[in-house]
């Protein structure tokens, strides 16, 4: 067996996790409790009741690929990575992507950790889709598990020294735990006008106020806030680019492509729509 450059915790028993194969194709405890990968190279450790909790769909998934790889959202991948090497010019600290969906904002930062050091930084993708983790497993250096972040997270204490959260539940004791002290996070949000022209015509859902302040209460007692950044870029999206974020998102769960073309039929999106996102980074005590 060969120890993960990021200690795994078993999800039944809390002892370390480790893999054998190169790659790895089995993940087991000194318990006895074992994980096979799947052949997309995942691993699946939600065990007993799994989750209440609804995965994001196979459309979902490659619906936010080919938004995300036609690089609407790179703004704010970059900014993602410019903290993170900042933070870390010439290490190689280790990466837990929590709500990875498919990885592309963990390459992002990755690989701009990798351009400063020269070395890829190990890294860990959670999410609760399947489908997402697919995509993430296919990452350099990546262990992509398939997990529910509201239970407690098969990372070992101390782990990561940096760690993602982008538009995706925060766990903060959870990530608290995880990280080294003086580790990095990086959250981030919707700000409330965050893509407003485009929740008529497309069935989006609307953005609450009140973000920031709902962040570090999250993340608790165990985080100090550095600073803050909004992020903005104007979109001009086709009917495709639309259709693909209508169904990338929450309300990708309800909708369906041919029901967003007529939506979009009956009231066309405006020449421009607005991605507005705000990017917290927050200091482990």
């Amino acid at each position: 067996m060969t120890r993960e450059l990021i200690a795994l915790s078993c999800p039944v028993c809390a002892e370390s996790l480790e893999a054998s194969g190169t790659p790895a194709r089995m993940l087991s405890c000194p318990a006895g409790h074992r994980f096979d990968a799947a052949k997309q190279g995942y691993f699946n450790l939600l065990t007993g009741r799994g989750t209440a909790f609804r995965e994001d769909t196979a459309a979902m998934v490659e619906a936010r690929a080919r938004f995300l790889a036609a690089g609407h959202y790179a703004v704010l991948a970059d900014a993602l990575a410019e903290e993170a090497a900042s933070a870390f010019p010439t290490g190689v600290p280790r990466i837990l992507d929590a709500g990875a969906g498919t990885g592309y904002y963990l390459d992002a930062v990755a690989g701009a950790l990798e351009a400063a050091a020269g070395t890829r930084p190990p890294a860990i993708a959670l999410d609760i889709s399947r489908f997402a983790m697919r995509r993430a497993a296919r990452l350099p250096r990546t262990r992509a598990l398939v997990w529910d972040l509201w239970r407690p997270l098969p990372v070992a204490d101390a782990q990561v020294e940096v760690l993602l959260d982008v538009f995706a539940p925060r766990n903060g004791a959870e990530f608290a735990r995880v990280l080294v002290p003086g580790g990095l996070a990086l959250v981030a949000t919707p700000l409330p006008d965050h893509l407003s022209e485009a929740i008529e015509p497309l069935g989006l859902l609307s953005i609450g106020t009140g973000k920031e302040e709902s962040v570090a209460a999250a993340l608790g007692p165990g985080f100090e806030p550095l600073h803050s950044r909004e992020i903005r870029r104007p979109l001009r999206l086709s009917d495709d680019d639309a259709v693909r974020l209508a169904l990338m998102g929450p309300a990708g769960h309800h909708h369906d492509e041919a029901g967003i073309r007529r939506r979009l039929a009956g009231t066309p999106l405006p020449t421009v729509v607005t991605a507005a996102f705000r990017l917290q980074v927050f200091h482990r005590h």
